[in-house]
């Protein structure tokens, strides 16, 4: 009998839960320069948690793996990242390994930082930082009391939602803009899992898609998850399941159409993503791994007859957080220069970068490298990455290249800033060099780390 593996993927036991994390209108939501506006109006789309739980073996087993995605921008100081992860750990008996905490990257949420600004009514923030807290907390418990032996399939294909980001300026040949430049490819990869239960009934989707929550900007006055939420709705009432969006290695990755005020526009843009994400769960549907051959039936032609069954998964989960000392840029300004050009900035965007490059220098330290982490796990023949920066899809694709059954997550378990590829770091001015803490080579030496990790 002759067998082929269409749609790899794992047997284990899976819980999953949704949750509201929708701020109030009174906690601050400030995310871009251009604007002087610190609160919205009202709310575009609910704000959600989602929390999966993926455990190998019976009951009382291993300590589940437990991976959970926010609808949320980015955190503003590492060690609030750390005291939402650590707090997860501690209530959960959880090994640091085994939790990934991913922010989807909307530009339209509110503050992450525990020490916000005057204006932004630093109060609520505070609260709603402690909320979210117990929200997750609660959530992720939930996920863990749901776990039952289900499937998971995975598939790949691609959407031509993300394009290239990095033009080059029209009047400063010597500046990169960070907008669309129609002349470069973009990596369009899109990944999807389905986890069917005993029945055959889905109970959970995944999509990971690399690309850049920007549709909504200054212009925007409503708290949104920006296009995701809309990918999330398409997809949930066509599999009446939850669905985790997962932000893909997008350092350089966009929409072409950004930087609006028009939630309609975030809409279009998730149903593009939702529909492309859906022709693909399709295909699992049926909930059949292999495909195995009949034999032949002569007709007008010498047919080959294949027929879908559900094959042997793997059962196994493992989990990895290996450390690895980045190097940091040579001659970055130190805390105490930084809070001195703060001193004689007035508001404005100028004044938002140094904010951004003092929360930044305060997650990496004073000294000249930083100890960084990233997750690694083994989910049967599907492989899943999480760093905690905002890497080039060069991360992606080359991990791929090696081990096709990939999913890659920016944004997890913090964000310290971008992993642009060593060639961008000379020649013209770029957003995304001029704001890492990190030197030249480290979104390499990441990748290769990455890259041992899984094998």
């Amino acid at each position: 009998m002759i067998r082929h593996t269409r749609f790899p993927g794992l047997r284990a036991r899976y819980g999953v839960s949704r949750w509201d994390i929708t701020p109030g209108l009174d906690v601050g939501v400030k995310n871009w320069g251009a604007t002087d506006r610190w609160f919205a109006s009202g709310v575009h789309r609910p704000l959600t948690g989602t929390a999966l739980a993926i455990s190998e073996g019976a009951e009382n087993s291993a300590p589940p793996l437990l991976l959970i995605s926010l609808d949320l921008g980015w955190w503003r100081a590492r060690a609030d990242a750390d005291r939402l992860r650590l707090a997860l750990c501690e209530a959960l008996s959880l090994p640091e390994e085994n939790l990934i905490i991913h922010l989807t990257h909307t530009h339209a949420a509110p503050l992450l930082d525990s020490e916000p600004p005057p204006e932004s009514n630093p109060e609520a923030t505070i609260a709603y930082l402690e909320t979210l807290r117990e929200a997750c907390i609660a959530g992720a418990k939930a996920a863990v009391d749901d776990l039952r032996e289900s499937s998971l399939l995975f598939h790949t294909g691609a959407c031509e939602l993300a394009t290239y980001r990095d033009l080059p300026d029209p009047g400063d040949p010597q500046r990169i803009l960070t907008g669309w430049h129609p002349d470069e490819p973009a990596d369009d990869t899109l990944v999807v899992a389905r986890i069917f239960d005993a029945e055959n009934r889905t109970r959970a989707t995944l999509v990971n898609y690399a690309c850049h929550p920007t549709t909504l900007a200054w212009d925007n006055d409503q708290v949104s998850p920006d296009f995701p939420g809309a990918t999330r709705e398409l997809i949930e009432n066509s599999t009446d399941a939850p669905c985790l969006f997962l932000q893909g290695a997008s350092g350089e990755l966009a929409p072409a159409e950004q930087y609006l005020g028009d939630p309609a526009v975030a809409d279009r843009h998730g149903r593009v993503l939702g529909h492309a994400a859906m022709s693909l769960l399709e295909m699992l549907a049926p909930g059949k791994s292999d495909m195995v051959f009949e034999g032949a039936l002569e007709s007008g032609a010498p047919l080959a007859l294949w027929k879908p069954e559900t094959g042997e998964l793997s059962e196994t989960v493992t989990a990895s957080a290996p450390a690895i000392d980045l190097p940091l840029k040579p001659h970055l300004p130190s805390l105490a220069e930084i809070r001195a050009l703060m001193a004689e900035t007035p508001a404005g965007f100028a004044y938002e970068r140094l904010v951004r490059q003092l929360r930044v220098r305060e997650s990496v330290g004073d000294g000249t490298t930083s100890t960084e982490r990233i997750w690694a796990w083994k989910l049967g023949a599907v492989s899943l990455v999480g760093v905690p920066f905002e890497a080039y899809s060069a991360l992606q694709t080359e991990l791929r290249a090696q081990h096709p059954h990939c999913l890659v997550l920016n944004l997890s378990n913090g964000n310290h800033g971008y992993l642009p590829p060593a060639p961008v770091y000379h020649g013209r001015s770029l957003y995304t060099v001029w704001q890492t803490p990190y030197a030249e080579g480290s979104l390499e030496v990441v990748t290769e780390l990455a890259k041992n990790a899984v094998n």
